[in-house]
Order: C-alpha cells, then sequence, then structure tokens
C-alpha cells in the first residue's frame, strides 16, 4: 500500500504539506505479526453491531492481536457530538469515522467500526479511502422485527410513535450493502458463530496468522 494519502487531498488549509511517518504501516504489520484492517459492522439498530464486533475484539485480543472498536454511540459523545440525525449529519459522521479507521489501519491496528451508516453511497466513501483488501464491510443483517424485540432502550417503540424523527428503519431508510463481504443473520445464528465467521475471515483473507504469536 502506498504511503500517500489517499481520498481528498486538497484540505481548505493553505501550507499544508503531508508529513511521512518514520515508522511505516508495513513495518508495524512485521513487529505484530499481524495486517491491519478496517471490519465495518453495519446494520439497524439492535441488529448486534456492537455486540459482535465487541466479541470479536475480545476473541482477537486474547491472541495479542493489536485491535481497537469505534462504537457508533460512544464516537456521538465526542469526535461527533456536534451532529446530529439529519440525512446530511449521517454523512458526516460516517465521513468522519471513515477518515479515523484510516488513521488506525495505518498505526497497524484491526479497528472495528460498529456505526448504523445506513446509505450505501457514505459506506462506499469510507471504503474508497483505502485499498481493496483493507476493508471489510460485515452486514449484520437481523430483521426489523427482531431488532425491536431486542431494543431495551424503547427507542423504536418511540419512533413509531413519532417521537424520535430520522430514525433508520422506521422514518428514516436503511439500505442493505449490495455486496459485502460477510453478510450474516446475527438475528438467528449465536453469538460464538457469529465471531466465528468473523474469525474464520481475516485468517482466509491473511489478516492475521493461524497461530499468532505476539513480539515478546
Amino acid at each position: 500500500m502506498s504511503s500517500a494519502p489517499q481520498g481528498d487531498t486538497n484540505p481548505k488549509g493553505t501550507n499544508i504539506v503531508w508529513h511521512e511517518a518514520s515508522v511505516d504501516r508495513q513495518s508495524r504489520a512485521q513487529q505484530r505479526g499481524h495486517r491491519s484492517a478496517i471490519l465495518w459492522f453495519t446494520g439497524l439498530s439492535g441488529s448486534g453491531k456492537s455486540t459482535l464486533a465487541n466479541a470479536v475484539n475480545a476473541s482477537l485480543f486474547e491472541q495479542g492481536i493489536a485491535t481497537y472498536v469505534l462504537d457508533g454511540d460512544n464516537i456521538r459523545h465526542s469526535l461527533c457530538k456536534d451532529l446530529g440525525f439529519s440525512d446530511s449529519d449521517r454523512e458526516e459522521n460516517i465521513r468522519r469515522i471513515g477518515e479515523v479507521a484510516k488513521l488506525f489501519l495505518d498505526a497497524g491496528v484491526i479497528v472495528l467500526t460498529a456505526f448504523v451508516s445506513p446509505f450505501r453511497a457514505d459506506r462506499d466513501k469510507a471504503r474508497k479511502l483505502v485499498d481493496v483488501d483493507d476493508f471489510i464491510e460485515i452486514h449484520c443483517a437481523a430483521d426489523l422485527s427482531i431488532c425491536e424485540e431486542r431494543d431495551t432502550k424503547g427507542l423504536y417503540a418511540k419512533a413509531r410513535a413519532g417521537e424520535i424523527k430520522d430514525f433508520t428503519g422506521i422514518s428514516s431508510p436503511y439500505e442493505d450493502p449490495a455486496s459485502p463481504e460477510l453478510k450474516i443473520n446475527t438475528g438467528e445464528q449465536s453469538l460464538d458463530s457469529c465471531v466465528e465467521i468473523v474469525l474464520k475471515t481475516l485468517l482466509d483473507r491473511k489478516v492475521i496468522p493461524a497461530k499468532h504469536q505476539p513480539v515478546s
């Protein structure tokens, strides 16, 4: 992968020059014994994105693999706390996440993003920021009825009552991925089996080795 930045290379600020790091991504991969990648979990609220991302994260961590989870609610408490849920704000939310995920990728970390990210075009923009082998889109494909059953916060009920505007799946659309790397029925399959599917994909794509031994 080229070390030059991808995506928008024309920032609004002037007198800005890209600074090459003294340690590159390949060197980090060699030291750690695994590649970095972006695992992009997408799906309706209640589909199990965060649960699955954190379970995969825990399994990888136990193997000594460098990981980090970017969770939708957590990010909206900090980096994106100035954004609402209009279409334009959702677009900007995902744009920021894509850029942050790209930084983690360059840092040699497997970054797991858990966001509804309802619009296909926004997810595709995040994908195009990195090389084709670096982006793994994981569609958590639970039926809406199951997501509503899981809704402990009562958000779906409030959305159906008109108390919450622009709620994905009710008053705002969710666009299923056209060709995700993984489509997992998180509404029917057990969490353990879902984790195994993701881990097998990482092994098959040679992101992680069969038996990872971190550098001591």
